[in-house]
């Protein structure tokens, strides 16, 4: 059982790269190695709570628990396969938090109806009770892609208001993070919808300011993850926590050497205060 007298809790999101191109398949020696390093890069950032996007296939999740352990660090996991495609989004957490009452936000797919929908948890450790919303929104710089994402954003954006306007969770703070897709200052319509009823704060965007997370290739980058709370009952959030995890400096690698055999995005992490 993890010791959580500590006064703090940190909270983490790393998409694995888990999307192959289509006749493109990932062999398994391959597809090991990469897990290892994915596992490495993990111990390294050794958070309580990690919100993993792109995992593929489901049971990939089960490998990175079995590979973390060979590192000493021991974490349960949390996962629901989504209806459609093969890339899921699912939660490691370490023994001592209780993470309950895992569901699918409904309609959280729009009009992208193969696309992934929102993953719901409740957490609850010390005195913290929180819901945390994992996302993976449709990629792509176009119209149409920044519409579908629209449609994904009004169905969260709803989901939150209607969770704290909800009897017995008016107090309940939402932590919400995951792949968004989105460039602050570029997909404004997303950020508005997403954000609901102006209960959430994109505290990617403040505290990350001029930095990346997604590496494109010959050194251009942008900010395409996000990290949010709500404004209500987050006091649980250390402002100026968030941090941009430079996992390829930990592991000692370059940062195309990095996209190539580990991810090609960077983690986020946060403290949150438990008592």
């Amino acid at each position: 059982m993890t010791d959580f007298n500590h006064s703090i809790i940190r909270a983490a999101v790393w998409n694995l790269a888990g999307y192959t191109l289509p006749g493109r398949p990932v062999g398994i020696s391959a597809r090991s190695r990469k897990a290892q390093r994915q596992a490495e890069g993990l111990a390294l950032l050794d958070a309580e709570f990690v919100t993993l996007v792109e995992v593929s296939p489901v049971s990939y999740i089960e490998t990175l628990v079995e590979k973390l352990a060979s590192f000493g660090v021991c974490y349960n996991h949390t996962i629901v396969p989504q209806q459609a495609g093969n890339i899921h989004i699912g939660f490691l957490h370490k023994p001592g938090i209780d993470v309950t009452n895992p569901r699918f936000i409904p309609g959280s797919e729009g009009t992208y109806t193969t696309g992934r929908q929102a993953l719901a948890v409740d957490i609850k450790i010390a005195k913290l009770r929180a819901t945390i919303i994992g996302v993976h929104l449709k990629s792509g710089r176009d119209r149409p892609e920044q519409q579908m994402r629209d449609s994904q954003c009004k169905a969260i954006g709803n989901y939150i208001t209607t969770l704290q306007n909800t009897p017995g969770t008016k107090r309940r703070a939402v932590f919400l993070m995951g792949d968004f897709n989105m460039i602050p200052g570029q997909d404004v319509s997303n950020f508005h919808h997403l954000g609901g009823d102006d209960v959430m704060d994109f505290v990617s965007s403040w505290d990350l300011q001029d930095r990346f997370s997604h590496i494109l290739e010959k050194g251009r980058a942008n900010l395409l993850d996000g990290f949010a709370v709500s404004r209500r009952y987050s006091t649980d959030y250390i402002k100026g926590s968030l941090r941009l995890f430079p996992m390829h400096w930990t592991m000692d690698m370059g940062r195309e050497a990095f996209r190539k055999q580990v991810s090609d995005h960077l983690p986020f992490v946060a403290s949150f205060k438990l008592y």
